[in-house]
């Protein structure tokens, strides 16, 4: 793998899935699979197969159906979890078993009642078990964030040396400074003995805000996947966005971080997984919101008429968005209302125009949004409207 590839790894179909209420039937995934495998992610997280005979099912029907992404399955650091997997991910091309266990204090002591050298037993054991199923092993650190990185260190060395190719280190509890995960990340990387042999992957949730903060500054510190979702969803508020953590990526090429996504199916599949898990994307959400790319300020539509690259640092285009939306409002101004008058057919002089606005004012000061009919009446009740019509 090029140094410089970020490998995309998805999970929506797994973490995102945690969602409550948001339950996929077989059929559903194997549809958004498809669609994740057209989008180019590097790596689909199917479900976690132990967990019920149809997430067994699903990824069972996923490992079949994908054809260049690596088909994964969860697991604990439990034998029959991870002969399970291997079992559901037998007709995978590529095939991976992410196993893993806890490692901070808090889990150690409280979850697991255990103790930090049983853990890093339980992770020798969990990987080496894995791999005698299938080479690609992913080991996951649960609660990473919060774990000290001296002993999480050696954690990683202990899953190495039983065969891991990916080191997944989760800000579980969203809890990590960007500051602090990228520290993390570049401890590991200068700190691990064996590191060259694994990918270390980031994996982030947003209890604060900072997931794709978080994942950016991983990969800035050495880390070569991120664990994301579409639209960001996944457990209590959420995960890395796929959308966002992938379009930085492009925004950005002095970075020299690329990936395999197809960008311009970023809104589509957006659509596709809100439409199917019933979750409503909110409309400020960056890249696929309804608002993403909708100018309602007087200002900045002025702005974006004149030349789109005044307030949009991405082109629509590039994420499958048909074109950007001029929202006319009480904000809106005499621009934004002659552009949308001229896509519904009237080319407004500088008079005619000055009318025309003070009519629109009196309507949008009643309405909240003016749509195409309401401007044919705002033209045909103002004092000019003959003369518009011919001209």
């Amino acid at each position: 793998m090029s140094k410089n590839k970020i490998q995309i790894f998805d999970t929506t179909l797994r973490d995102g899935e945690q969602v409550p209420g948001c339950k996929l039937n077989k059929e559903q995934k194997v549809v958004i699979a498809s669609k994740l495998d057209a989008l180019g992610v590097d790596v689909i997280e199917a479900g976690f197969p132990v967990s019920s005979p149809g997430d067994f099912a699903s990824v069972e029907a996923i490992s079949e159906i994908v054809k260049n992404a690596t088909v994964c399955g969860l697991t604990r650091s439990v034998e029959n979890d991870i002969k399970v997997a291997a079992e559901a991910l037998k007709k995978a091309k590529k095939p991976r078993i992410h196993t893993g266990i806890g490692t901070s204090d808090s889990h150690i002591m409280h979850k697991f009642k255990s103790t930090r050298e049983e853990i890093l037993e339980r992770a020798y054991a969990a990987v080496k078990y894995a791999k005698s199923f299938v080479e690609d092993v992913e080991f996951y650190a649960e609660d990473a964030g919060r774990t000290d990185n001296e002993y999480l260190a050696r954690v990683c060395e202990v899953a190495i040396k039983a065969g891991a190719t990916v080191l997944n280190i989760p800000d579980t509890t969203g809890y990590c400074l960007p500051s602090e995960y990228g520290a993390k990340i570049k401890y590991l990387k200068e700190n691990v003995k064996g590191i060259e042999k694994a990918i270390l992957s980031c994996h982030c949730h947003n209890d604060l805000g900072l997931a794709t903060a978080n994942s950016i500054e991983g990969v800035i510190n050495g880390a070569r996947q991120i664990e994301c979702t579409i639209n960001g969803i996944g457990e209590r508020a959420g995960n890395t966005a796929l959308e966002e953590v992938v379009m930085i990526l492009k925004q950005h090429p002095y970075l020299n971080l690329d990936t395999n996504i197809n960008t311009s199916m970023l809104y589509g599949i957006s659509q596709l997984v809100s439409d199917n898990m019933g979750i409503y994307t909110q409309p400020n959400k960056a890249i696929v919101g309804a608002n993403a790319f909708a100018h309602s300020s007087g200002i900045h539509q002025d702005g974006v008429i004149k030349n789109r690259e005044t307030y949009e640092i991405i082109d629509p285009k590039d994420v499958g968005v048909t074109d950007s939306a001029i929202v006319l409002t009480a904000r809106s101004g005499r621009a934004a209302l002659a552009y949308r008058a001229k896509k519904v057919g009237y080319e407004l002089t500088k008079l005619q125009l000055d009318e025309v606005y003070s009519n629109f004012l009196s309507f949008a000061d009643r309405k909240k949004e003016i749509d195409d009919n309401d401007i044919h009446q705002i033209i045909e009740t103002s004092k000019v409207y003959k003369e518009i019509i011919t001209t």
